[in-house]
Parts: C-alpha cells; sequence; structure tokens
C-alpha cells in the first residue's frame, strides 16, 4: 500500500511542486493539501495520513502549533510529521521537535532525500536535512552552561551509548547495524531501551538528549 501524504503550505505553488515530486515517487500518494495551519489539522482528522508534511511558518496556525496538535505528548494517537522549511534554523526548529515533529528538509531538497525523510517518517525513524542538523548541533552546543538535563531513569550501557551518538549523527538503523556490526534486531532493541531510560518518544527526542549532555559537539 502507498504511504499516504498530507501537504500543509501557504504557498499553491510550493503545494503543487511537492504534490508532482511525491506523487512520482513509488508507493507514495498525496491525499489532501491544506492551505494553513488549522486546516492542516483538521484534514489530518480526517484523513489520518500515514505521514503530514506541513510549512512552519502558515497563517492562522503555524507549523509548530500545528505539529503538536497532531503530534504532541498530549495526543492519544499521534501522527508521523515532517517539517519542511525555506530556513536553515531558528527557534522554531527546537521548539517543532519538542513538539513532535519526526524530520527537517529543506524547501530546496530534491526529490529523493524528500521521499526518504517521507519514508523514514512512516517507518518510525526520523530524517533531518544535513545543513540542519550541523545548525542544531550549534545551537545545543551553545545552551548555557548548567541548565538542567533530564537523567535517565537508569544507567546507560556503553553499547547503548554507541547507538545513541550513531542516531545523533544521523545514521539509520541499517546504518548504525553496519557500522557497528549487529544485527538490525539489535539496533531496535537498544532503541527501545534508549527511548524507555530516556523517556523519549522517538529518536528525533534519543539525538536531542545527546545534544543536550553534549555527547555530540559540532565537528566531532
Amino acid at each position: 500500500m502507498s504511504i499516504r501524504v498530507l501537504v500543509a503550505d501557504d504557498q499553491t505553488i510550493i503545494r503543487t511542486g511537492l504534490r508532482i515530486i511525491l506523487n512520482a515517487q513509488p508507493g507514495i500518494e498525496v491525499v489532501g493539501e491544506a492551505a494553513d495551519g488549522r486546516e492542516a489539522v483538521r484534514m489530518a482528522g480526517e484523513l489520518r495520513p500515514d505521514v503530514c508534511l506541513f510549512d512552519i511558518r502558515m497563517p492562522v496556525l503555524d507549523g509548530l502549533e500545528a505539529t503538536r496538535l497532531v503530534a504532541g505528548p498530549g495526543v492519544a494517537d499521534p501522527l508521523a510529521v515532517v517539517v519542511i522549511t525555506t530556513f536553515d534554523l531558528d527557534e522554531y526548529v527546537y521548539g517543532a521537535l519538542r513538539a513532535g515533529a519526526r524530520g527537517f528538509l529543506l524547501k530546496d531538497t530534491g526529490p529523493d532525500l524528500l521521499a526518504q525523510a517521507v519514508r523514514s517518517a512512516s517507518d518510525g525513524e526520523a530524517l533531518i536535512a544535513p545543513s540542519v542538523t550541523v545548525r542544531l548541533l550549534q545551537a545545543f552546543a551553545d545552551l548555557p552552561a548548567g541548565r538542567q538535563v533530564a537523567q535517565p531513569v537508569s544507567p546507560v550501557t556503553a553499547r547503548e551509548e554507541q547507538v545513541l551518538l550513531a542516531v545523533a549523527r544521523g545514521l539509520t538503523n541499517t546504518e548504525i547495524a553496519d557500522a557497528l556490526h549487529i544485527s538490525l534486531s539489535t539496533v531496535k532493541t537498544h532503541l527501545a531501551s534508549l527511548m524507555a531510560k530516556l523517556c523519549a518518544r522517538n529518536r528525533v527526542e534519543i539525538a536531542m538528549w545527546a545534544y543536550e549532555t553534549r555527547r555530540i559537539l559540532p565537528g566531532t
């Protein structure tokens, strides 16, 4: 079955372009388009798409609040959201991650990376544009010293630390398995353990914790 996608952007030409690109990808189908955040939330509830592709800046309701309403901590049955933006990083990016976004892309992203992000989100993984990742690292490295960071409910093992760093660098499960010479099922087991220990809902929050605790820094 095709991955069903809802596209939300206030610019008609952007929505049209995304629809054409995504519909041309095998196994992906755009099932709805919204011109503002409120409409996006309404359509997400009605259509229950596999992936929502939200612009970060939209009228009526911005992409941050729309993401929180369909994917936030208080949502009983959250949807997968990928935020797509025209700029590399501002205060909304961190907020949208906290709101439950599963990925970030720039609007000049090529068709292959766009399709990969949609498939990753549908599979429960995350994909963040490389240039955005670099700026996220810088943003977390610049957090004030002494800031309180949540501690794991039980100690993180040495192998889990390796998986944690690999996730923070943007590796997929398959790439982590290859790099650490372990099976894909073992990677998934370590990820499940990390999410439980860090009270994280997804791999993006695992990566954020790695940044916050300065386990990974720009240039490393």
